[in-house]
């Protein structure tokens, strides 16, 4: 998946299908005058329905197609024959969608399992045929119901990625990086800030055959939880992730303000966020001897927060099975 591929917020139109008329008819054969209404119903519209899909990963399609429409129903028939129900349409999305009406912006569900559906719009019911309204002062009613419209809506589709483990950290800390490393994804790499401004996912290997998920997710600046920089652009997937790797260069100018701004951010935009197991990793370590490493450990010791810290290189592949060791016995408690 390339960067211009990755797509997570569209609107898109859907509209259910009509149901079908009831019929008039009135039976006739020969050596029968008078039969009496045998007017068959309607069928119903087609749903349109969401549905789940563990193979996607963005909603690149919909760049291309953003109107949808059910089949309409068949009109009744004769001898009681009901119409045809319209085709139902399937939209397919990733996992991890929410979906909102655009124009109230209320969430209506959000979509977290593979063939997981959910109706949108629903059919409209088909109309009843006129032997349904035999009686015995009108023996022979020449009139049925119509079917009823289906509905339409517009509505957004915002994709949370879901993924065990979240990359969190300023721009440029390295993120790419160590994904690149870490997994076998190829997110693209370079010496400024936002090289990453979509999310990038990548497969851990760890020992035994054993996977996890780990999510690159564009880099925090101050005030991202109002909208600064790339703001609600990345943290909305960080609400998918179990657990939470803050990634602070070992050069950055005051490590501990920099974490601090970082799980400042992530409490502005959701104090929930807190909650998820979290491990800071100080990145670009091969720039650091020994005795560097041990004057940063006295001041890190207090600056965290009791949280468990580990310094690693990407480049150097400095501690990078013990990065993975750690992420697996967090994500397995």
């Amino acid at each position: 998946m390339t960067e211009g591929n990755f797509v997570d917020y569209v609107k898109v139109y859907v509209s259910s299908g009509n149901g079908g008329k009831g019929s008039t008819h009135l039976h006739r054969e020969k050596y029968v005058a008078f039969g009496g209404p045998d007017g068959g119903d309607g069928g119903r519209g087609g749903h349109v329905i969401i549905r789940g899909d563990k193979n996607l990963w963005t909603l690149f399609t919909f760049k291309f197609k953003k109107h949808f429409r059910a089949g309409h129903g068949e009109h009744g028939s004769k001898n009681r024959s009901t119409g045809a129900d319209g085709q139902d349409l399937y939209i397919d999305v990733p996992l991890g969608t929410v979906v909102k009406d655009t124009e109230t912006g209320e969430i209506l569900f959000e979509i977290t399992e593979d063939k997981e559906e959910k109706i949108i719009v629903e059919g409209g019911k088909g109309g009843l045929g006129n032997w349904h309204f035999k009686s015995s002062t009108n023996q022979t009613p020449r009139y049925a119901q119509s079917g009823i419209e289906g509905q339409e809506r517009f509505i957004t589709l915002e994709l949370k990625v879901l993924a065990d483990v979240g990359l969190v950290g300023f721009p440029n800390a390295g993120k790419s990086t160590l994904l690149s490393v870490i997994t076998s994804a190829k997110p693209k790499i370079a010496d400024y800030e936002f090289t990453t401004l979509k999310p990038n996912l990548g497969i851990v290997q760890h020992r035994d055959f054993q996977t996890f998920v780990m999510a690159d997710i564009p880099g925090i600046i101050e005030g991202a939880a109002e909208g600064k920089g790339l703001g609600h652009y990345f943290l909305r997937h960080i609400e998918r992730n179990a657990a939470l790797l803050f990634l602070i260069p070992a050069d950055a100018k005051d490590v501990k303000k920099e974490y601090e701004i970082l799980l400042d951010e992530l409490r502005r935009y959701n104090p929930e966020l807190l909650d998820k197991e979290r491990f800071i990793a100080i990145s670009k370590s091969d720039m650091l001897d020994e005795e560097l490493k041990a004057e940063m450990k006295k001041e890190l010791d207090d600056a965290f927060d009791g949280v468990s810290y580990m310094f690693i290189s990407s480049v150097a592949q400095y501690n990078i099975q013990r990065l993975k060791d750690k992420l697996w016995g967090m994500l397995n408690m």
